[in-house]
């Protein structure tokens, strides 16, 4: 039986696109705006559209109805998590302003584990800023654990580096 909080939720739809799909280039613009307004500049850690297709990554676009209002990807990562060597790196995970406070992060979160779980990846592992207190709070209780800095921003004092071992079916 669904708990009476789950009926609350609104129901989000989420869609595997490819990387240039309107909706994702706009929301990717929406999320680039923002952090120009945390951190004086947009993010330029190098990203490929080929990053994104399978088997290699995926992206998705989150719908409250037609409306988009969430993107979430996995690509292929060479960091190395406890040993384990089959792992991918979360991007672009971004909810609009208008439809914050609805647990969707979470949601997006979750569905870029089983994703890349189902794809054979074993952990995932991300970067985030110190600017951005509510995605570092949905990472560390959603069981993420900080590890050392890696890939475009390592080293970055406004930079965070997460991991999460995956659980599989």
């Amino acid at each position: 039986m669904p708990s009476p909080l789950a009926d609350k939720l609104p129901e989000l739809r989420l869609v595997h696109v490819d990387y240039g799909d309107v909706d994702a280039v706009r929301l990717v613009a929406e999320v680039q705006a923002e952090y120009v307004v945390r951190y004086g500049s947009q993010d330029d850690s190098p990203l490929l559209p080929l990053d994104f297709v399978a088997p290699a990554g995926a992206f998705f676009v989150g719908y409250l109805g037609d409306r988009a209002v969430a993107t979430g990807a996995w690509r292929r990562s060479d960091v190395v998590v406890g040993g384990v060597e089959r792992t991918a790196e979360i991007k672009r995970m971004y909810v609009a302003a208008s439809a914050r406070g609805q647990g969707l992060a979470r949601r997006v979160l979750q569905h870029l584990e089983e994703s890349a779980a189902a794809a054979g990846y074993e952990a995932l592992v991300l970067e985030t800023g110190i600017k951005q207190p509510e995605a570092i709070a949905l990472y560390e209780s959603s069981g993420y654990v900080g590890v050392p800095g890696f890939g475009h921003y390592r080293g970055s004092p406004l930079s965070r580096c997460f991991a999460k071992v995956l659980a599989h079916p």
